[in-house]
């Protein structure tokens, strides 16, 4: 009876097995800070390909004008382009919409035409409220109507380790353009060859 007193008193002194039980619970949260790192770069990757196709969008919508106007073959190089600004990330879950906005005074605009892939489109001639609070108060247009070029790309990203904490991410960005080459650029399938 007298050596199972001392042989607990040993066991709780002994630190032999101190360092592989600390390990072992500073191991998880390792693991989980590890992934989360790899989630996090990924997501920042997209996110900065999602803005560079906005970009893309609106710069190779604004090198048409009205004596090239944009046909369906073309609207579909246009958002298609997307796919290779985006890669070698899916496109499947990127929508992109690419826009004219017609712009009838300081704080009036209609949807001029519109087209989208993997999306809809807005509807021709619908009221559009979104303009920006610079172009209200300090008109970027000589004189109206104004066209303008507004590109968006949303994008639906899955965390691969961290979707039960966060779930799906959508990360977002837009552009407002003007017509580089003509006051405005026509759609050929919604407006025909003018504006």
């Amino acid at each position: 009876m007298t050596k199972r007193p001392s042989i607990c008193r040993r066991f709780i002194a002994s630190t032999r097995g101190v360092a592989a039980i600390e390990f072992a619970i500073i191991l998880p949260v390792l693991l989980l800070m590890l992934l989360a790192t790899f989630d996090a770069g990924r997501a920042i990757a997209i996110y900065m390909k999602v803005r560079s196709a906005a970009y893309t969008l609106a710069a190779i919508t604004n090198q048409y004008s009205t004596t090239a106007p944009i046909q369906s073959t073309d609207m579909q190089a246009i958002t298609g382009a997307t796919s290779a600004v985006l890669a070698p990330y899916p496109s499947a879950q990127a929508v992109v919409t690419i826009t004219q906005i017609k712009q009838t005074n300081a704080s009036q605009a209609k949807v001029s035409w519109s087209y989208s892939l993997n999306g809809t489109a807005y509807g021709t001639g619908a009221t559009w409220s979104r303009l920006p609070s610079g172009l209200t108060t300090n008109n970027a247009c000589t004189g109206y109507p104004c066209y303008l070029i507004f590109a968006e790309v949303s994008y639906q990203y899955t965390p691969s380790f961290g979707y039960f904490i966060l779930g799906t991410l959508t990360f977002s960005d837009n552009l407002y353009a003007t017509p580089r080459s003509s006051t405005c650029i026509p759609y050929v399938p919604v407006t025909g060859t003018t504006c």
